[in-house]
């Protein structure tokens, strides 16, 4: 005689938690986004890390380790591999700070331009992929309410 089988119901519990507690609905769109992101990157031969740290650089020129793990939020133990990533695959280099003589600035290079350029042009069919369910409107109100969370004033008007 072969086991009853019974077909368990379909839970909608997660609906009922995410609208109850924006905190949880926050982190698990977080990290949805961030494999997508990092699944994105991957795909680059980049990684999102060293994607950030080549965009941040061509955007601001030549830094410090610690600004760029300041400014990214990114560890300090994890930019250093990141930086080391970078620096071993002759994207960037690292040079005596002329300001300060103890400290070492990072700066790209013309290879870590041109894997950045390769990259970015894929970031605007990402971001339409990952937010397809938000419309433009929704999309410029995300950036408006995420930026108020990150006490951060992004540009009036930005990539999406």
């Amino acid at each position: 005689m072969s086991p009853k089988t019974t077909s368990r119901p379909r839970l909608t519990y997660f609906p009922q938690l995410a609208a109850e507690r924006l905190d949880i609905a926050l982190c698990r769109a977080s990290a949805a986004v961030a494999r997508a992101a990092e699944a994105q990157a991957d795909e680059s031969g980049l990684g999102v890390g060293r994607h950030l740290v080549l965009k941040m650089l061509v955007a601001v020129g030549p830094c410090s380790q610690q600004t760029l793990s300041e400014e990214l939020r990114i560890d300090r133990s994890v930019m250093v591999n990141l930086c080391d990533d970078l620096e071993r695959a002759g994207h960037v280099r690292r040079e005596r700070n002329p300001d300060d003589r103890r400290a070492y600035a990072v700066t790209v290079t013309d290879s870590g331009r041109r894997l950045l350029t390769e990259a970015e042009t894929s970031v605007p069919e990402f971001l339409d992929r990952t937010f397809h369910a938000l419309t433009p409107a929704e999309r410029d109100q995300l950036t408006v309410l995420l930026g108020k969370l990150l006490d951060v004033h992004p540009p009036a008007s930005g990539p999406r």
